[in-house]
């Protein structure tokens, strides 16, 4: 079983859309998109949920006001400032509160109980290329790392279990918790750059990180003509890093036209000079 995450530095790059092109060239895989916090793979592919699970994230503290004798000790450890007295009565404001439950421990009168949030959700769904495992955080929800640690092992263990190769991860971008998560224990990283300085910026961090795993690094640049000087820069740097570049993909609006039919670029366009290079991009990451 091989795992290969298409990453990131930034939003925006095109990475889903080349993801979804992957799977329809793969086709026989297990899909799982990392970027919990804004998930859109499915957008393209139209997953039948079969599975509808629910993930627990982060503590939320609440005063009982009946038990409360109004010491102030839990307003004055908050080091958030999440306690205050309102209206008489010591209140959470839940915007503040990080969960850490030290005002439950410390309460002498146990007033305070911590509850975890149930605002989150991760689904297991069929797809016309296979399963795939996604998920759906609330805003401002908590323990994102860690489920896409989770949906990750479903992903394995779906591929496992149906005897299928190839898992194909949709990473999240930028270099946090979820891209952090998404790299642990992959195979094969590829990072999909866009020829601005920012993009390159961003990718330059990204592949720092991705080095520190120790995993296979590949590249392809997204819309390289609309820069072709920064794209020069951009490979220039990239021989100098070792890393190999797989393909330049140019702008063409194709792209958005098949995104608003939910259809990958290989389906709305299977003849067009980026769906022939996006097959031999897939062809080169399998192999290497």
């Amino acid at each position: 079983m091989v795992e290969i995450t298409v990453l990131s530095g930034k939003g925006g790059t095109g990475k889903t859309s080349i993801t979804a092109a992957f799977a329809s060239v793969a086709k026989d895989i297990v899909l799982c998109d990392n970027d919990v916090d804004a998930a859109d793979l499915h957008l393209i592919l139209t997953p039948e949920i079969i599975q509808e699970n629910v993930f627990a994230a982060g503590w939320q503290a609440h005063i009982n006001n009946q038990l409360c004798v109004d010491c102030g000790k839990c307003a004055e450890l908050c080091r958030f400032g999440a306690i205050a007295k309102v209206d008489e009565t010591y209140q959470v404001n839940s915007f503040k509160c990080e969960g850490c439950r030290l005002c439950e421990h410390e309460c002498p009168v146990k007033a305070i109980t911590s509850k975890q949030s149930i605002n989150n959700k991760w689904f297991v769904s069929n797809t016309r290329y296979g399963k795939m495992v996604h998920a759906k955080m609330g805003a401002g929800e908590e323990n994102s790392g860690k489920l896409v640690s989770l949906i990750r092992s479903k992903s394995k263990a779906i591929a496992e279990k149906e005897f299928v190769d190839i898992i194909l991860n949709d990473g999240p971008p930028g270099i946090g918790c979820t891209a952090i998560s998404s790299l642990t224990g992959t195979d094969k990283v590829l990072i999909v750059i866009e020829p601005t300085r920012s993009g390159w910026h961003d990718a330059a961090r990204l592949i720092q990180l991705v080095h520190k795993f120790g995993i296979n690094c590949y590249a392809i640049i997204n819309k390289f003509d609309l820069n072709k000087k920064v794209c020069t820069h951009i490979i220039e740097a990239l021989n100098e890093l070792k890393i190999d570049l797989l393909g330049k993909i140019s702008f063409n609006e194709d792209f958005v036209r098949a995104a608003l039919k939910q259809q990958s670029i290989i389906e709305y366009a299977p003849k067009s000079k980026n769906s022939i290079l996006i097959q031999n991009i897939w062809a080169q990451l399998v192999a290497k």
